[in-house]
């Protein structure tokens, strides 16, 4: 089935491709990758798009669409038709686009948003915030310090901390190492709770609620889609969930430290829009970074808890 899907998609984006084509100099044609359609990666998109339109007005952008419905293989079909039809630039929208776009072209400028880790994505050692090719982009890191240090100001009491991620999102095993050392330091204990896809997720998050006062779910892309998954075995437990970002947080956790991913799409915009223009050369930007991310909480699950949150949180709006 996944084949057929596969098949698809690729005769779809060539229909668009052949009917997106230029129309004269005057007009950009952007491809833009997104791994999965969920919350906070569609906001990215769209913060990017408007971003755009505001820069040069909806009549000189043609947008290519392309959602891999959370299968990697496909971010690959995607990104390579898109270099195909020699778009003037892609987004790359999760660590798997990001990815796939940076195999299948060097020249092709590439910008990645919704991205918590370049040099992990793109294997480079040492990363100092600049990759020096034709890609660059935005980070949705929030500071894991800082996360962490929330669930103990939150639980005082809290001793032993399950962190729930995808074992296929090499961001969320990053992310997963820093949080994990940070708890430590404190005295916390720790365990790693891994699940492969949507199917195995709730027997996964059930063996977390058993062995854990708390969980933690990174910025991860396959949990923050399974959100109400994860919610229908931790609420009943009364086991809080502490989260990477608001999405999730909404719908299943109990406080984050987040972004706004609107915000941060916005952002990847305007740098699209010097690089379109010639103001600025992709290999010479650094990744940009999210400033001063919000402590938020989610009310009805607090009230639910017998949570109190500290007074500089801010509820989230549903």
């Amino acid at each position: 089935m996944k084949k057929l899907f596969t098949l698809l998609l690729s005769l779809l984006l060539v229909l668009s491709f052949s009917g997106c084509e230029k129309k004269g100099d005057d007009k950009f044609v952007i491809g833009i990758c997104q791994i999965e359609a969920h919350a906070a990666l569609d906001a990215a998109t769209q913060g990017f798009k408007d971003a755009l339109i505001e820069e040069f007005g909806a009549d000189r952008l043609v947008f290519i669409d392309g959602n891999a419905a959370g299968d990697p293989a496909t971010c690959a079909t995607i990104c390579n038709g898109f270099v195909a039809d020699g778009v003037d630039m892609i987004l790359a929208n999760a660590t798997p686009s990001l990815q796939a776009a940076a195999a299948a072209t060097t020249t092709i400028p590439v910008l990645g948003t919704s991205v918590t880790e370049y040099g992990v994505a793109l294997n480079i050692e040492n990363f100092s915030g600049l990759v020096g090719s034709n890609i660059s982009g935005t980070s949705d890191l929030a500071p894991l310090d800082e996360q962490a240090q929330m669930i103990l100001d939150i639980l005082p009491d809290v001793r032993t901390v399950g962190i729930l991620y995808s074992s296929s999102e090499a961001n969320s095993i990053y992310q997963v190492k820093v949080v994990k050392a940070y708890l430590e330091s404190k005295g916390i204990t720790v365990n790693e709770f891994a699940f492969s896809d949507s199917s195995d997720i709730y027997l996964v998050t059930s063996q977390a609620v058993e062995q854990s006062d708390a969980i933690y779910v990174p910025t991860d892309n396959k949990a923050a889609s399974c959100a109400e998954i994860i919610d229908s075995v931790c609420r009943p437990a009364g086991v809080p969930v502490f989260c990477g970002e608001e999405n999730p947080c909404a719908v299943c956790g109990v406080a984050t430290l987040s972004i706004n991913y609107y915000d941060l799409g916005y952002i990847t915009g305007k740098m699209a829009a010097k690089i379109l223009k010639g103001e600025a050369k992709i290999e010479e930007m650094p990744i940009q970074y999210f400033e001063n991310p919000v402590k938020k909480y989610n009310k009805e699950i607090c009230e639910l808890l017998g949570i109190v949150v500290p007074e500089d949180y801010i509820a989230i709006e549903k």
